[in-house]
């Protein structure tokens, strides 16, 4: 994964790279007659249109470097010709992939990794107060 929204990842016998870069959101919007946050509602919230799951990823495709009929043959072969809940899932992940970055791209989340490890206690266990959660005395 990268920093300007691609996933690789493996379908139709190998491993893909997908983006959905802007001239690919501007023709995925045409294709199916909405913006991309109402095609990912759409995907999400099980309202779909086929057009949805077969135009994310052949422009994903595309957008990922592959020539424009080689993704309309693996979409051909790969999304029109299967259910189209076997790739339901891959027009999701790319597309949000596209409107929100992928899980690596978050900023911070390298340098918290990187600090070591932390410490979680609180400055009043060390008082002489006895903990809360030790039972009283009887």
């Amino acid at each position: 994964m990268a920093r300007d929204a691609r996933v690789e990842l493996d379908w139709a016998g190998g491993l893909n790279s997908f983006r959905l870069g802007w001239g690919e959101l501007a023709r995925l919007q045409e294709a199916c007659d909405a913006g991309p946050f109402v095609v990912l509602n759409r995907l999400q919230a099980g309202m779909w249109r086929v057009e949805d799951i077969s135009s994310v990823i052949r422009f994903g495709l595309i957008g990922g470097g592959l020539d424009p009929a080689k993704a309309m043959k693996l979409t051909r072969d790969y999304v029109e010709a299967r259910p189209p809940m076997e790739t339901l899932l891959l027009a999701e992940a790319i597309l949000s992939a596209a409107c929100f970055g992928v899980s690596d791209e978050m900023l911070g989340k390298a340098k918290a990794a990187d600090q070591g490890s932390v410490s979680t206690t609180s400055r009043t266990e060390s008082s002489g107060s006895p903990p809360s959660t030790e039972p009283e005395p009887s």
